[in-house]
Order: C-alpha cells, then structure tokens, then sequence
C-alpha cells in the first residue's frame, strides 16, 4: 500500500503499484525515493509516517517525518523552515550516539519539508505501561540508569531535548534498549526570531508537551535541568500510569501532587522530589547530579539504618543503668512503610537534648536532607561530631576530633566494633589487616589506607570505599555490589572473580588491577578505566556482555 502525505486528501491510501495518489492527484513517492505506507502521527504542524526507501536494496522501512506550516504567512514558513534546519542540525549532530535515531535524510518538497530517520522497531513506554501496568519501583531505577546517561550525552552536545516524555522513549525491540526519538523541540540558540503572531503559532511545537514541561520552558527559557523535570514526570507516570493532568498539584506551591499515588522507598521519593522541583534553583542541574544521588542513595539509608541500630543499642544501655532517663522513653520509633525524610535525626537530636548534624552530600549538587555515607555517628562511642564530606574532601566539624590520635585497629578490634553496631572506619590505617570471609556490608572506609589487606571473599556489599587506598589488596571472590569506589586507588589489586554488580567506580584508578571474571553489570565505569586493568573474556562488562564493551 501506498499512502498519501497531502493532508487535504480524502483517501490517502493507495495501491502498491501507482506513484500518484489516485484521489488527489498528489505524487506519492518523496524525493522520488520514499514511499510512505502508513501515517505513524500527526498533530496541528504536521505527521509522522512509516515509509519505505526504494532506492536502497531490500527496500527498508524509514520514518519520514513531515513539518508543514498552517498557513501561508511568510513569517510563520520562515519560522518552520528555521525550526525544520535546526532539528536536521541537531539530529545529525547527536545520531551517532546508539540510542538516539541516525538521521539518513532531509529535503524540502512544495513548501513542506521532510526530516528522514532510522526506524526504530519496538514500543514507547506509554504503549508499554498501558499493556503491561504500571513500573515497580525497581523498573523506574533501572528505567533511570538506561536513559541518564544518553541524556549526559545529549546535553553535551549543548543540547536540550524539550520534550522528554514516555511517548518519546521506545524500547528497541532488537536489543530491548531505549531509544530517545523526537528532537523537533530541540532548544534554539535564539528564542525571539519571528514577530509574536508566527512565534505563537509555533508555540505548543516549539515548548514541549504541557505537563512535562517545567515552568522555565513554558516561559521559554528552558535549561538542561527543564529536561530531568521532565525525566521525574515520566517516572511518575511510569509509576502510577496516570499523567500530570489525571494527577492535579498542590495549589499553593504548583508541584505535582504525586507522593500519595505512590508507594517507593525514601531514597528514590527524595531523588523524584529533587527532579520535580518547580524552582530551577533546586532543581538537579544534571543527568550526572541524578547519577550521583540514585548512587549515593543505598550508603544514605546504610548510614541511616546503622545509626537506628546504634540508637537503639544506646538506649537499652541507659534504660538498664536509668530507668527513669528520659533517653529510654521512646528515643526513636521507626517504620518501614513510612518516609521520614530526616525525622530519625531530628527527634533522636531533641530527645538527646543535643545537636547531631546530619552530614551534607553534595556529591551530585542537590536532593540534600540525606546523611552522607560514613558520616560520624557517635552517639554510642560518647561523641556528636559529624563528618561533612564533600566531593573529594572529608573534614571533621569538630575540630578536636580531626586532631585526635586514630585508633590502632587489629582485625579482632575492627570486627567486634562492627558487630556492635559501628560502621564508620573513615580515615583510617588499615594497611596489610587480614579480613578474609569478613562479614561487613554497607561499612565505611571512606579515604581510609588499606593498601595489601586481604578481603577475600569478604561480604562489602553498598560499602564505601571511596578514595580509599586499595594499592595491591587482595579482593578475590569479594562481594561489592552497589559499592562506592569513587576516587578509590584500586592500583594492582587483585580482584579476580568479585562481583561489583551496580557499583560506582567512577575516577578509580585501576591500572595494574586485574578484573579477569568480575561481574561489573551496571557498574558506572568508563572503557578508559577498563583499557588500563587486566581483564580476560569472563569479565561481564557494565553493558552485561562477557569479555568486550
């Protein structure tokens, strides 16, 4: 079948073996190659439709999207044939990336002008939550780590998408990958190019779709952070299967009213929150500062269930020495179904009679309210100093504490300590111990010196290992899934056969490290770290693949 693209037409299909239309008259084949056999979409400025390239052997299916001013107005073509070059431009500059449509033409044909790009095969995620239901809190995480980092690789082309939204994420069938498509709202370097009556007429192509859009984008002055609202947006949909519209907002502050459709945990309502700021200023500025939070995020409630043990630890310890002390009548209640959001810290601190600071993670800019890992919890060891730590940095507020003697830790010592409840060894000496088979997840040995020790087969899962001196250690069968080793300095440690499904290696320095059979499945980790380590074809990469990137 052969489909007519006239949209005045008032029967555009057509038999496979004519090249005019036989109702209109119009040509059918475009650019006397492309010959459309059905319409995919159309709005108010045009359609989209699946066609066929006859000029190609095999004849293999394209899609031609079609861009067609409203009226005849001079100002209102120039302003489509601006908007048309500037979407072949962008295209054409960010379609190298796998997961963004190639662009294989454009052309202009009777004042209408055609965009022709790489089929992709598979559903939109609008399609698939209406199949399939909702995501699972899971889903939208892994959702997340698939689409941020193409977004990283859009905004580094100093590229705005503008309309990010489940409709405009498909996942390829052949490799079930998601494929960001639709750049035709793609941020102009000038926004006032035509008089008011032809830019409003471009308005609802030009902003976005309403509801996804931030209000900075509405007003025109869209930013790289009005895409991660939008990004937040789709994963509440995903979540709830229910749009902006179907949802409502607070009528006081704008923001989405989208806690109550939901049930996730703490850590990812934090992040959604952060992504759904109204405000700019508060808003995530990145895809790297979403990255980075969603990393940081099971070290925050590691930190955050360790202080609860310790609390509680504490205050069984004073209600047996005091009945009557007031640190034994309810110092913290705690519920799995309910999100706190920082209250555990705030009641233990008025309860305590005494301020605790809660440690602020700016690695990642944003989503504050969050303990950063490692941060010094003392309330058990007779302290309340608390760690800031930074990116890269790591400074004790008290100054007495940073000029305290450290504590000489023998393997025994650092185990009973841990098993008491302490997760904190930040800062530590604790080259050539011998931890083999330990049992220590979610420990903190942020910029601590552990170069030659032995973890064989310890249990390091969400530790944080960041910065940490791991010269020449010995890390063989070791668990550390969701580990952090941002920073870390992993030169020559032996880590053959350790998992670190999920891990954050980011600016590790691997050189020498032998990788051979390690499981990095979802690890954040750059070929460029990979090409200095030792790995061999049991080595699962991040991608999921054995043996090659």
């Amino acid at each position: 079948m052969s489909y007519c693209v006239n949209p005045s037409c008032a029967q555009p299909k057509n038999p496979n073996n004519v090249t005019v239309c036989q109702s209109c008259g119009s040509e059918l084949r475009l650019n006397k190659r492309y010959q459309p056999l059905g319409i995919l979409g159309k709005g108010g400025f045009g359609a989209t439709f699946g066609a066929a390239d006859v000029a190609l052997p095999g004849n293999p299916i394209c899609v031609v999207k079609q861009l067609r001013p409203s009226t005849d107005d001079p100002q209102v073509y120039k302003m489509a044939k601006e908007l048309f070059e500037r979407e072949a431009a962008t295209l054409e500059k960010v379609g190298n990336h796998p997961q963004v449509p190639r662009l294989l033409d454009f052309f202009e044909q009777n004042k209408e002008f055609y965009l022709v790009q790489e089929y992709i095969k598979g559903y939109n995620l609008h399609q698939e939550v209406k199949k399939n239901g909702p995501f699972t809190e899971a889903g939208v995480k892994q959702f997340l780590t698939e689409l941020l980092p193409i977004l990283q690789y859009i905004h580094s082309q100093k590229v705005i998408h503008r309309d990010i939204k489940p409709a405009n994420l498909i996942r390829a069938q052949k490799d079930r990958k998601l494929v960001l498509i639709d750049f035709g709202a793609v941020k102009n370097q000038v926004n006032s190019m035509v008089a008011n009556n032809a830019q409003s007429a471009f308005t609802a192509f030009a902003v976005g779709t309403a509801g996804f859009a931030p209000p900075e984008q509405m007003a025109m002055r869209p930013v790289y952070a009005s895409d991660i609202y939008a990004v937040g947006v789709t994963c509440v949909y995903l979540l709830t299967a229910k749009t902006p519209k179907d949802i409502g907002c607070d009528p006081e502050t704008g923001e989405i009213a989208w806690e109550p459709y939901v049930d996730i945990s703490d850590s990812l309502a934090k992040v959604l929150t952060n992504m759904l700021e109204v405000s700019v200023k508060h808003r995530y500025k990145s895809a790297e500062q979403v990255l980075d939070a969603m990393a940081m995020a099971p070290y925050e409630q590691g930190m955050e269930d360790s202080m609860t043990t310790m609390i509680t630890g504490f205050k069984t310890s004073s209600s047996s020495s005091n009945p009557n002390s007031s640190v034994s009548a309810g110092l913290i209640s705690t519920s799995p179904s309910t999100r706190s959001r920082g209250n555990t810290v705030s009641s233990v601190s008025t309860k305590l009679n005494q301020p605790i600071s809660t440690g602020v993670n700016d690695r990642g800019g944003g989503g504050g309210g969050g303990a950063a890992p490692g941060s010094v919890y003392n309330i058990a060891h007779g302290g309340t100093s608390t760690r800031r730590r930074g990116r890269g940095k790591g400074t004790y507020s008290d100054a007495a504490q940073t000029n305290k003697k450290k504590k000489k830790w023998r393997e025994k010592t650092l185990l009973e300590a841990y098993n008491k409840g302490r997760r904190d060894f930040a800062h530590q000496e604790l080259d050539e111990l011998n931890l083999s088979k330990a049992f220590l997840p979610g420990i903190s040995f942020y910029d601590s010196k552990l170069s030659h020790i032995n973890l064989q087969g310890a249990e390091l899962c969400r530790a944080d290992l960041g910065r940490t001196d791991l010269t020449q250690a010995v890390m063989k069968n070791a668990n550390l899934n969701e580990a952090y080793l941002g920073y870390a300095n992993l030169n020559g440690a032996d880590l053959r056969g350790a998992s670190l499904c999920g891990a954050n290696l980011t600016y590790a320095n691997l050189q020498g490290a032998n990788l051979c059979g390690v499981d990095l499945n979802g690890a954040r980790i750059t070929e460029a770290q990979l090409s200095v380590a030792k790995t061999n074809w049991r080595t699962v990469m991040p991608t999921g693949k054995r043996g090659f990137w």
